[in-house]
């Protein structure tokens, strides 16, 4: 998933032959912000010891926020982002260097075989290394990616005008607060009435993921949840999941206009900014223009809207509480607000104050680059390292079974928590997982290989 930059280049204010745009630069903060969520996701997914884990290390129980309920939705919606800049790359290299017919289909057709990809990697690291067909659990983090990307990335491809995505936004958080609402769930009742509208398992999310695990294991004869009787990562809930990574595209729109500006600065004239007034240009362009943004003026949108998200979510989490279990829609709107301030944060160091140009400042961003330039790379080998660690077992003397142990295990009694585990040496551990993850991702850093799951 590539970023691109808001850097300008000045584009000739008349041509003779019309020629592909220029590709996109990156946007350096988006880069960062990739990097440093996909090791943040790492690190709070592999703790020596679930029993011994800071607060904010770990999901809220039900409702609430802590930072690690931040992770996922952070992801979505840098993916959102990344979709808004791929897809004006990947025009601006096509032959025509517009959205048209051919180039419409040739772009369907790579988000379609990129999402079925990201959800073939998934079931490989669910069936790795046992491959017991029916303990298979469709649902999940990449599966969720996929269908998000995927679903996200054709509506941006039918449309990148700001009104209609934040029109389909607000339908998927309001349906789907209407869905959890008002429909009653088979067999348990009304929600508020009958049940709290939250329940853990009697919702309709719940139902629907367990009718659906019910119709996988008849037919299929796999599909387990993750909880049992619910899956974090269900159906239902992934449609406030498109509207987080809908968010994260609007975001990038935001960042991308002073480009459009620098490309048609004849466009200038048309808002009252001095120089002759173009009419060649028809209704639709002038539908589109963006205005002139200045960094500060693209710094201060992203805060304010940051702000207003924040306090949308905290307000209907008054009667639809902030879950991320359920992703329900104040959640989105709360982990968007905090998603679109740390962006802010990064945006005004590296982007604005350039950090990235002086040394200190290069080494302290370099790590996450790395982990960001090949974000769903550093996610597999994670989930790898954990199952080839689960799958070995060790003899040892500690074991109080007898039996042995699995080199999971091994490792964190044996190089971290010899004199009995705590919070700090299950921090430890899950740091040294992310110093294994860097590992490749750094060595395809060196080579400027960039697997583009």
């Amino acid at each position: 998933m590539q970023g691109t930059t808001t850097a300008i280049a000045t584009a000739p204010a008349q041509a003779t032959t019309q020629a592909p745009a220029p590709t996109p630069a990156r946007v350096l903060s988006v880069d960062v912000l990739r990097g440093l969520t996909i090791a943040l996701m790492i690190l709070v997914n592999d703790p020596g010891d679930w029993a011994h884990t800071y607060a904010q290390l770990d999901h809220a129980k039900w409702n609430g926020f802590t930072l690690t309920d931040f992770v996922f939705p952070n992801f979505l919606f840098l993916v959102g982002a990344s979709i808004i800049f791929s897809l004006q790359s990947r025009i601006a290299r096509s032959a025509s260097g517009i959205l048209d017919k051919a180039t419409k289909k040739t772009l369907a057709l790579h988000i379609v075989r990129r999402a079925f990809l990201i959800f073939a990697i998934k079931m490989f690291l669910t069936a790795f290394p046992y491959f017991h067909y029916t303990h298979f659990r469709i649902y999940g983090v990449l599966t969720r990616i996929a269908l998000c990307y995927l679903v996200a990335g054709l509506i941006c491809l039918v449309t990148q005008r700001a009104r209609t995505l934040i029109a389909i936004t607000a339908a998927l958080l309001i349906g789907y607060w209407a869905l959890m609402r008002f429909v009653p769930v088979p067999g348990l009742g009304i929600p508020t009435h009958d049940f709290p509208i939250l329940d853990p398992d009697r919702n309709l999310t719940a139902w629907l993921d367990r009718a659906i695990s019910a119709f996988t294991q008849s037919t299929i004869h796999t599909g387990t949840l993750y909880e049992h009787t619910r899956d974090p990562e269900g159906l239902l809930s992934t449609l406030p999941s498109i509207a987080t990574t809908l968010i994260g595209s609007l975001t990038a729109l935001w960042l991308r206009r002073p480009v459009l500006e620098a490309r048609h600065p004849e466009r200038s004239a048309q808002r009252g900014v001095e120089g002759p007034r173009d009419t060649s240009l028809n209704q639709t362009d002038r539908t589109i223009l963006p205005q002139t943004l200045t960094p500060a003026r693209i710094l201060t949108g992203l805060i304010s809207a940051g702000v207003l998200s924040i306090a949308a979510g905290l307000l209907w989490n008054l009667s639809f509480p902030i879950n991320k279990n359920l992703w329900t829609s104040s959640f989105v709107l709360y982990a968007a607000g905090w998603s679109l301030l740390t962006l802010a944060l990064c945006y005004w160091l590296i982007d604005m104050r350039r950090l990235n140009d002086t040394p200190a400042g290069k080494a302290l961003l370099w790590p996450w680059l790395v982990f960001g330039s090949n974000a769903i790379t550093a996610f597999v080998v994670s989930n790898l390292i954990v199952k080839i660690m689960l799958w070995i077992k060790v003899s040892d003397s500690f074991s109080t079974t007898g039996k042995p142990v699995t080199a999971w295990l091994w490792t964190y009694h044996h190089l971290f928590a010899r004199n009995g585990s705590t919070n700090v040496t299950s921090l430890a551990f899950a740091i040294a997982v992310v110093a294994a993850c860097f590992l490749p991702n750094w060595l395809l850093w060196r080579k400027r290989i960039f697997l583009k799951v």
